[in-house]
């Protein structure tokens, strides 16, 4: 089982640019919200640890939205070999996340992200829990950290 979580002494997260699946760059901190939760979900296609988070996120999702004022943006770290394979790959899984790409890993790097999946909780630009890697039932421990930090 893998289950880590860290901690961390950046208290924010850093404006990067990040990309959309249509290639159009944006700063990371126009795309989080000031008044609500935002997961930042670290993963990669050739990740299939990331693969079952998402996957897993994915059937509660709406619950999730529902409950709690959040939203959960998927972020890519592929790197120029295998960036060709996101977007059928996401198109595949019908994911209902805005999905961003992290094409030159500067945000990674900037977080010293080291493995993925790699799940920030932010609320407004505040980093508020990390959690790094994934086992069946992590779902639930962080939609636990979302309850308890909504207001």
């Amino acid at each position: 089982m893998l289950f880590c979580s860290i901690v961390f002494s950046q208290k924010s997260v850093p404006n990067s640019t990040l990309f959309t699946l249509d290639g159009k760059s944006l700063k990371v901190l126009d795309e989080i919200s000031k008044n609500k939760i935002t997961v930042l979900s670290f993963w990669a296609t050739w990740c299939v640890p990331c693969i079952n988070e998402l996957d897993a996120i994915s059937e509660i999702y709406d619950e999730w939205q529902e409950t709690s004022n959040m939203e959960l943006i998927a972020i890519s770290t592929d790197d120029s070999r295998t960036q060709k394979r996101i977007r059928p790959m996401v198109n595949g899984k019908d994911w209902p996340y805005k999905i961003l790409l992290d094409k030159n890993q500067e945000l990674k790097r900037a977080l010293n992200i080291s493995t993925i999946p790699q799940t920030y909780i932010l609320k407004g630009t505040e980093i508020i829990y990390i959690h790094s890697g994934y086992s069946p039932g992590v779902e639930d421990e962080l939609f636990e950290v979302i309850q308890k930090n909504k207001n």
